[in-house]
Order: C-alpha cells, then sequence, then structure tokens
C-alpha cells in the first residue's frame, strides 16, 4: 500500500506543477475577436476539397485506374472529413488508397501505404496501422517518414518502449516533426512545460518557412496545450491565430466555446459557436457539450434529448471505434453493462491508462469495486496525469474506503477545473 500510495503522490504532484489558479471573473474572451468567424455560409474549406475531389474524379475516369490521379483523390476525401465530420468521405478514402496500393508499382506503395496508415489512425484502428506500416518498414521504404507515423502509433497503443527507441532514433531538435513528437512523449511524461516548450520551436519552423498547413495545425494544438496547463488566456490567443490562418477551423472555435464555458460559465454564447460549428461539421462529441452545459444549467430534459443526439450520430457503423470512450462516459450512468463492454474492448484496442480509467469506471458502476480498485492501482496509478483519470481513481478510492488516498487526489485536482469544465469539478468537490 505505502508503495501504491507513492505514486499517487508522484502522480499528482505532476499534476498539481501544471494545474494554475482559476478566476472566474477574470473574462478572457471578447466576442469581437471571433464574431467575424461565425458564418452561416458553407465554409470555405469544404468547399475546396469538393472541387479537388469533383476535378481528380473527373480525371480517373469511372474505370480508369491512374495511380497518379489516386492519391490526390484520397486526400480531397480525406479534406471532406476534416471540413464536414462526414464519416463517408474518411472511408471513401480508405477505399481509393487501397486501389492506389494495389495499382501503383512497388517502389512508390510505401506512400500509399503511409497515407492509409493515416487514415487508420484517424479512425482510431492503431493496429492496423502498426500492420501495414511495419510491413512497409520491411520492404522498400522512406524509412524515417515510416518511423514517425509508428512512433504515433506505438504512443497510442501504450507501447512505450518501441515509442521511446523510435523517438531515439528521430531525435533532431531543428527538425519540426520530430519537435511534435517530442512534445507528445513530454506530454505523455506529464511534464507540459517541456511539451509546450517543444512545440513552441516547432511553431517557430512553421512560421520561419511560412507553410500555412503547419501554422494552423501547430497553433491550434499549441492551443490546447496552454489550455491543458491553465494558461486560459495564451490557449485563447493560438485559438484566435488559427483563425486568423484558417477561419473556419472546427477545432479552434470548439477551443474557444470550451473556455467560454469552462472559464467563464457563458454557456449562451457557447452554444451559440457549437450551434454554428453543427451547421456545417456535424460530428457526435458536439452534442456531448451541449448535453453538458444543459445539466450544468439544470435542465436534465435537454440534456437527455442532447445526449440522444449523440448516440443517433456515434451509433453510425462506419465510426467503428472512433467514439468509444465517449460512449463508455456517457453509458455508465445509463447503461453499465453496455460501458463495460466497450470498456473492455477498447483496453483490447488501446491498452493505456486513459482506457483503463474508464474501465474501472465501468466496474464500479456496477459495484464491481474490488476490481476497479485493481484496475486503477495496476494500470492508472504513477502512469497518467490525466486530470480524468486521477477523478476516477478518486472515485475508485473512495468507494473502497480508501479516504486518506481520496484526500491527495482532490488536493491535486483541484487546479483542474478548467479542464474538466464546472458539470464534472462538482464531483471533485464533493470527493
Amino acid at each position: 500500500m505505502k508503495n501504491i500510495f507513492a505514486c499517487i503522490c508522484f502522480t499528482l504532484v505532476l499534476l498539481g506543477c501544471n494545474g494554475k489558479g482559476d478566476t472566474d471573473l477574470d473574462l478572457v474572451t471578447n466576442p469581437e475577436h471571433y464574431t467575424s468567424f461565425l458564418e452561416a455560409n458553407p465554409i470555405k474549406s469544404y468547399a475546396e476539397a469538393l472541387q479537388e475531389k469533383v476535378f481528380w474524379s473527373k480525371r480517373l475516369g469511372a474505370d480508369s485506374t491512374g495511380v497518379g490521379d489516386l492519391g490526390p483523390l484520397a486526400g480531397a476525401y480525406s479534406k471532406l472529413f476534416e471540413t464536414s465530420g462526414d464519416i463517408q468521405h474518411l472511408k471513401d478514402a480508405e477505399k481509393v488508397y487501397k486501389k492506389a496500393i494495389t495499382v501503383a508499382a512497388i517502389k512508390i506503395q510505401d506512400g500509399y501505404k503511409r497515407a492509409l496508415a493515416k487514415n487508420y489512425i484517424t479512425q482510431h484502428r492503431f493496429k492496423d496501422a502498426i500492420t501495414l506500416l511495419e510491413e512497409s518498414y520491411a520492404g522498400i521504404s522512406n524509412k524515417h517518414a515510416t518511423e514517425l507515423l509508428l512512433f504515433d502509433c506505438y504512443l497510442e497503443v501504450g507501447a512505450y518502449s518501441k515509442a521511446e527507441q523510435l523517438l531515439k532514433t528521430l531525435e533532431n531538435t531543428k527538425q519540426y516533426n520530430y519537435l511534435i513528437r517530442i512534445s507528445k512523449w513530454s506530454d505523455h511524461k506529464g511534464d507540459l512545460s517541456n511539451a509546450i516548450g517543444y512545440m513552441e520551436k516547432a511553431l517557430a519552423i512553421a512560421n520561419s518557412r511560412e507553410n500555412l498547413a503547419l501554422q494552423i495545425w501547430t497553433n491550434s494544438n499549441i492551443a490546447a496545450y496552454y489550455g491543458h496547463q491553465g494558461d486560459i488566456k495564451a490557449s485563447y490567443n493560438h485559438y484566435l491565430k488559427t483563425l486568423a490562418l484558417q477561419p473556419d477551423h472546427a477545432f479552434a472555435k470548439k477551443g474557444i466555446a470550451w473556455i467560454l464555458y469552462s472559464k467563464e460559465h457563458n454557456t449562451a454564447q457557447a452554444s451559440v459557436i457549437i450551434d454554428h460549428l453543427l451547421k456545417n461539421h456535424k460530428v457526435p462529441d458536439y452534442y456531448l457539450l451541449k448535453a453538458e452545459m444543459a445539466s450544468y444549467q439544470g435542465d436534465s430534459v435537454l440534456s437527455e434529448q442532447y445526449m440522444q443526439q449523440f448516440f443517433t450520430l456515434a451509433n453510425n457503423p462506419l465510426y467503428g471505434d472512433m467514439y468509444n470512450t465517449h460512449k463508455i462516459m456517457a453509458l455508465v450512468k445509463t447503461d453499465p453493462e453496455k460501458a463495460l463492454q466497450l470498456a473492455q474492448k477498447e483496453v483490447a484496442n488501446r491498452p493505456i491508462p486513459q482506457s483503463y480509467h474508464l474501465l474501472a469506471l465501468a466496474q464500479l458502476a456496477l459495484n464491481q469495486k474490488q476490481e476497479a480498485l485493481g484496475t486503477i492501482t495496476n494500470f492508472v496509478v504513477g502512469k497518467t496525469t490525466q486530470p480524468m483519470a486521477l477523478l476516477h481513481s478518486a472515485l475508485v478510492y473512495k468507494a473502497n474506503g480508501m479516504l486518506e488516498e481520496v484526500g491527495v487526489f482532490k488536493t491535486a485536482l483541484l487546479p483542474a477545473r478548467f479542464e474538466l469544465g464546472p458539470e464534472t469539478y462538482t464531483q471533485v468537490i464533493a470527493l
């Protein structure tokens, strides 16, 4: 027990160092900063991607196997998914990449395999991506490019020793692709300060190259990191920079909506942004946020309606396992047996702490207190600093009467109000 408690303390010290104070009266947002980005017309990026899709489809022809046209066509489908949220476009891209692999010469199959692996990663099919990448890596391939993607996949499935080994092989602090991965690794280790530092260096490289795609991606991701750290103003500013570069960037808009809700408790304005997004970017998780905000406002009926809308979209078979974690969180109260089944599946797909704490939550919902405690102590404690994982760990310890450990968790979770959100944060207060 002493060893377990030491792990808890170490993990929570890391989290405590990341958090900053949150004074809700200190407003960060200003509608004048982002209102111009909330346009009702079809989003520009989607229209451009649609034009690309039409162009390359015509070039390819109904029966053509022109490999030079297949790549751009698949890329257009991928952009259509990114800008619309329509899962069918992602599956269409998968089909085209598979066709390209079958018709391409051996020497150029590697590029299509990496593109297909990225598609699998987006679908959360990490093991499929690893199989494809390792197969390609063993043959004629761009070793460096493949190693970068393998690192991403190994990190996602908890193959941390393999990921760390690859990271050492890739080390080059002047290279953008290395910097964003050492940033991911630092975040995984609970070192947000270095994660942000590396991402700032990557952003400097993107800016020096005037590479628009890299500038957009880096600004949006560093905004999320600053949010995790508790520097809400920096997070907000980087979301605004993202929108200045791409006015229809959905992730950045959702980030601002979260700031409005979690930091400023302005659910009305946050809802304006989410409703704007839903006009052109219909993804299930927006309804989860709307359900959470409705619950925070005390409207359980409306919250349930939004939750049903989430499941209506998320249960589309084309999504596969993409929304398993969201479903588990939603089902623990209404269908814990189903939540447990999904959690077991998620652990099999991704045996990482972020999956195991959901398994423990489902076990706890079924009153399997001892099993939940075993899951937490063996697979979560000391292995992640993610606030939600720590909150669920605290709930498991509380159910097992381990109140001293619960007190340690609660103290360390107090700075995590922004990341958890005001509705979830009530569970911290109640510990």
